[in-house]
């Protein structure tokens, strides 16, 4: 089913306005994405669907959408290069150098969950008995109320587990009778979900020691990428760091300082 150019302009500002993604370029993905749900929805072409979609004031069926163009493709331990260096770096710097034993992570762009409950595995492995000491609860936010729904559930499919170590997967998984996992409840009380758009102003209360912001760029512009970069820079403590996705890049002339690619940091001051 084709959807007819002018529908298909009004649909991509009004995304590009309200969740900074940017479609212009894309009107096959979404007539590919959205073709067979708009049917299923009981409608005979997209303006019929999309003027019902603009009328709906709670704003969910504009996130059904968003669901269905984005790629929620994530497992376990992807791009372990960040995990390594959460781990061996991050963890241990951060240890030393904080007083009030509050570890403040944010997962912005969580997808199903598969990220913020691999950090909050490396924390436990990290601290071991130490733990306790430390609030430690991650926030994963997202704007795709169904990627959110199935990340509270924490059920994943064995091939997700496949980079995990063997004692990861039986230690923070119970396996369900269908051959599915589920991530045990003491790991998901570590991880606190919230919706949030990131268009939107990040007015968290405190800064926050890491945020992860992982292939979520790369559907936008560079002056969006640019703005969304700075408010995380202004949301972030003094030696926090940013990761991004290995394939995304970093607009010109950030405040970060660059680590290693897809790691960055904001100095500490009196840092050289």
């Amino acid at each position: 089913m084709k959807i007819e150019k002018e529908d298909f302009l009004r649909l991509a500002k009004v995304i590009k306005v309200k969740y900074g993604l940017n479609l212009y370029e894309k009107k096959y993905l979404v007539e590919s994405r959205l073709t067979n749900y708009v049917l299923d929805c009981g409608f005979d072409n997209f303006r019929e669907y999309l003027e019902t979609v603009y009328a709906d004031r709670s704003g969910i069926e504009m996130t059904n959408i968003i669901s269905r163009l984005t790629t929620n493709y994530t497992y376990f331990m992807r791009e372990s290069e960040h995990f390594r260096h959460f781990k061996e770096q991050f963890l241990p710097e951060t240890e030393n150098r904080k007083q009030d034993g509050e570890l403040r992570i944010w997962s912005a762009g969580c997808s199903y969950g598969n990220e913020p409950y691999n950090l909050a595995m490396c924390i436990a492995e990290y601290f071991g008995d130490r733990h306790s000491r430390w609030d430690s609860r991650i926030l994963a936010t997202d704007i795709s109320f169904n990627a959110l729904r199935m990340a509270k559930r924490g059920v994943f499919a064995q091939q997700a587990l496949q980079e995990l170590p063997q004692e990861w997967r039986e230690r923070y998984f119970i396996k369900n009778t269908n051959g599915t996992y589920q991530v045990t409840d003491e790991l998901r009380s570590n991880v606190v979900f919230k919706y949030h758009n990131l268009m939107e102003e990040i007015a968290f209360k405190k800064q926050f020691d890491l945020i992860v912001c992982r292939n979520v760029m790369i559907y936008f512009d560079e002056q969006t990428k640019t703005e969304l970069i700075n408010k995380f820079y202004d949301a972030t403590a003094e030696g926090g760091y940013l990761y991004i996705g290995h394939a995304e890049s970093a607009p010109k002339g950030i405040r970060y300082e660059t680590v290693q690619p897809a790691i960055y940091r904001k100095a500490l001051k009196g840092d050289n």
